[in-house]
């Protein structure tokens, strides 16, 4: 894991650099990075996000190997009028799992649509729910489930001072399977801690926990607990976001990973009041 603890070590390097060259900007900006880092730490925010996840994961099944995982996950907000906004967030997984012998079988995952309907004018607590699904594009082989999958996700969070606090579900049930096992028979629980300490610095705790109901008893949940940093900053005008987290699975199946280090970068185009 020594090569994952580098990749994270270069990447905090860059976040400074990021960082001096955000401070070249008038004292003014300031207040407006820190807004905006908390709008990308909301899920439902109005904002137009495109993050690149770069997740790398080894030990446990995987020993020395390494699994890796990037996620494309564009979030869009859509205003369906002035009391009601719809937010678009889809997740396509590119992988390179590893199969035994230092092979691995590389491609593309199951891409996933979660929506919220949130109001368009969010009060102190901004709750967001909507309809959740899974579709069967998996190239990568062992990746592939055939599962047509259908459910609910959620999202309930408050910005209290500096905080950004929230926690987001998600529960997907197979309505179609032509591939026999694995299924998509899967629950998500994400809680969020986010504490901005200015300039558009944060700390940041994000575990995805989940649970696949089809696994065998002990072999269901994966708990991660764990967390990083992260920087907003304007770089030739284009807000993006940087972000190092590492978290450890204190609780897994057999078949999981024991550590996963995640790079984020992060495109943001702030929307124009409507």
């Amino acid at each position: 894991m020594g090569s994952l603890l580098l990749r994270g070590v270069v990447f905090v390097a860059f976040l400074g650099m990021g960082g001096r060259v955000y401070g070249q900007a008038p004292p003014a900006a300031e207040p407006s990075a820190t807004d905006l880092a908390k709008t990308t730490q909301n899920p439902v925010g109005d904002i137009v996000s495109i993050p690149f996840q770069f997740n790398f994961s080894g030990g446990g099944a995987y020993q020395d190997q390494t699994f890796f995982n990037l996620n494309f996950q564009p979030v869009i907000p859509i205003h369906l009028n002035h009391k009601l906004t719809l937010i678009s967030r889809t997740i396509v997984p590119i992988d390179s799992i590893p199969t035994g012998n230092g092979t691995s079988s590389s491609g593309v995952g199951d891409i996933q649509e979660q929506t919220f309907f949130t109001p368009a004018r969010p009060h102190k607590i901004i709750v967001g729910v909507g309809p959740s699904f899974s579709f069967p594009t998996a190239t990568a082989s062992p990746a592939e489930t055939g599962t047509w999958a259908g459910g609910i996700s959620g999202v309930l969070l408050a910005q209290p001072g500096p905080f950004v606090l929230g926690s987001l579900f998600q529960q997907l049930w197979p309505m179609s399977d032509s591939g026999g096992e694995p299924k998509t028979n899967f629950f998500l629980w994400q809680y969020f801690v986010n504490y901005n300490f200015g300039q558009g610095w944060a700390l940041t705790t994000a575990p995805s926990i989940t649970a696949n109901w089809d696994g065998v008893q002990g072999q269901k949940w994966t708990v991660p607990v764990g967390g990083g940093i992260s920087r907003t900053l304007i770089f030739n005008r284009q807000p993006m976001t940087l972000g190092f987290q590492y978290y450890y699975n204190s609780v897994r199946p057999d078949t999981a990973s024991a550590t996963t280090l995640r790079l984020v970068f992060a495109l943001i185009y702030p929307q124009r009041p409507h």
